[in-house]
């Protein structure tokens, strides 16, 4: 039989330490354990964490909508031509090389 060739040796040393990360659990096992983990993750951890972040953003909304000193906007803005870089005050004389 062949020596095992660095490459080879490699993908083993690297299965192995995953393999040993995940518990040394093999097969259906470890398959089975990881479901019930991440199950149990999500359903103490994230699915909370959604919720109340929808939650905080349904009160935000309610409050917004609420506010009866709220600034909305009532008209559409003048467009600025430019001349002064402002939409009010006295416009820029021409110059006289542009007459």
């Amino acid at each position: 039989m062949a020596p095992a060739s660095g490459w080879g040796r490699a993908v083993g040393n690297t299965r192995s330490f995953v393999g040993n990360a995940l518990g040394g659990l093999r097969g259906w096992s470890n398959l089975a354990s990881w479901t019930v983990a991440g199950t149990l993750a999500y359903y103490l951890w994230v699915k909370p964490a959604r919720q109340l972040q929808k939650e905080q953003e349904e009160r935000a909304a309610l409050a917004a909508a609420s506010d009866p000193y709220r600034y909305v906007e009532k008209r559409k803005p003048i467009p600025d031509p430019q001349d002064t870089g402002l939409t009010y005050g006295k416009k820029r004389e021409p110059t006289k090389s542009e007459d």
